[in-house]
């Protein structure tokens, strides 16, 4: 198992996307490296009201630790109380323009440790998208190219996608975040090389599936409507983020640096009593057409 070449990838991996969304948006991203007293540290890339991003991050951390927390060990018990390594790339894009969806995409990798056994590693990580107002064209787009990330690999796409909208499910709302793309975690079939080629392959595919949906949206003409909507369904984003996310409770739980762990958050949310979109409404369609199951790829 090659640490080092894990983490060259992410921080290539980071430096790229950093790039890619400084040149959509024309502003730099501020860049805060950080330590963390457990063991570990990161690097965070953050941009605020840029031309186009009115908020976004593109986090590095590689964070050692005596004990894996709770959110880490929940789906493998047996491994509670191990050390642990655990470093990644994770990004979240909240655009200006409400017809500009919000983006969310991480990779990561897992070792548990233990002195004198072999250390229990996974992978992990996906992307999805949550529009607030919807084009059939760009969730067909994100989804196919999502299929494309992992179609030289096996046969994961539907497993995948059927992973992701349960995952980014809230259930108190009984509604999807967003229109979902790809979801996997503890995943380590195939060996380290077919699992670590099939990790690497869903983050080179970051940028040519949100990208075009970027340049496509980001002159579309938007008034107060658009961005009052964009900010009320922007709070069910913060919901899932701090109720279920479960990256989110990794790092509050392992001691984390916070600005970086919350800079996940939308800058303008708000909330409303029992509201519902007027029928017919733009509004409206979101809820009937697009945050529902449906098979993307075949979408006209």
């Amino acid at each position: 198992m090659n640490i080092d070449s894990i983490r060259a990838y992410l921080l290539d991996l980071q430096d790229r996307i950093v790039a890619g969304l400084e040149q959509l948006d024309g502003k730099s991203f501020r860049r805060d490296q950080w330590e963390r007293a457990e063991g570990g540290g990161g690097i965070s890339a953050l941009v605020e009201e840029g031309q186009v991003f009115e908020r976004g991050g593109v986090n590095f951390s590689h964070v050692r630790g005596a004990s894996l927390p709770p959110s880490a060990s929940a789906s493998r018990p047996q491994l509670a109380g191990r050390g642990f390594e655990a470093l990644g790339v994770s990004l979240v894009i909240h655009p200006r323009n409400p017809y500009v969806p919000t983006v969310h995409m991480n990779v990561r990798f897992f070792a548990a440790t233990k002195a004198g056994e072999e250390p229990v590693w996974w992978f992990g990580g996906g992307m999805d998208l949550t529009p607030y107002y919807g084009f059939i064209e760009d969730a067909r787009h994100f989804h196919r190219t999502c299929r494309d990330a992992l179609a030289p690999h096996g046969d994961h796409h539907a497993a995948f996608k059927k992973w992701c909208d349960e995952y980014f499910y809230l259930r108190h709302r009984k509604e999807p975040r967003g229109i979902g793309g790809i979801f996997f975690d503890d995943f380590s079939t195939g060996g380290l090389a077919s699992a670590q080629a099939l990790w690497q392959s869903v983050g080179d595919h970051f940028l040519p599936a949100y990208a075009p949906i970027v340049e496509r949206r980001r002159t579309l003409p938007y008034g107060e409507r658009e961005r009052d909507f964009q900010a009320y369904r922007r709070g069910r984003y913060v919901e899932f983020n701090l109720v279920y996310d479960r990256g989110t409770l990794f790092g509050l739980q392992s001691g984390g640096r916070t600005e970086s762990i919350l800079m996940s958050l939308p800058p303008i949310v708000k909330w409303r009593y029992d509201w519902h979109p007027e029928p017919g409404s733009p509004e409206a369609l979101l809820y009937s057409d697009f945050l529902v199951e449906r098979d993307w790829l075949q979408s006209s």
